[in-house]
């Protein structure tokens, strides 16, 4: 069971493994735990969060904000600032996201992608490796 909340909330869009996509906060998300709480506002009570397994999910996009840009199409070109090597995440269901990490090891339960474009509405992705079809290097 995941620890109770405290600290900063994070907005977050969940992709589930189903096709559904959960948005919602958490505290404190760590990969060291198999399982997380999402909220469904910054300050809803303790036990107000629903459950969810990483093992049950395809990645936790963490974003600006949750209307995101559904019109904007996020730039695929490595910039100056950009750190770490450039990987390419297909998805069984063909979704694709581009980004950099540094901490990339397919036996760990998932790892960070930074997007290449860091004006788009994610921040971060935290990618969950075994349900990645397809991890490619740039």
């Amino acid at each position: 069971m995941t620890p109770v909340r405290s600290g900063t909330a994070n907005k977050v869009v969940v992709a589930c493994l189903d096709g559904r996509r959960l948005k919602g906060h958490v505290y404190n998300f760590s990969m060291a735990n198999a399982d997380f709480r999402l909220f469904p506002e910054d300050d809803s009570g303790e036990h107000a969060g629903t459950e969810l397994w990483l093992k049950d999910l395809k990645a936790i996009f963490f974003v600006k904000d949750f209307a995101g840009h559904p019109e904007r199409h996020d730039r695929t070109e490595m910039l100056p600032h950009g750190h770490g090597r450039v990987l390419q995440v297909t998805f069984a269901d063909g979704e694709r996201i581009l980004g950099t990490t540094e901490a990339f090891n397919p036996r760990r339960i998932g790892f960070f992608l930074f997007p290449l474009d860091q004006e788009g509405n994610n921040t971060r992705v935290f990618v969950i490796s075994q349900n990645a079809r397809e991890v490619k290097t740039l």
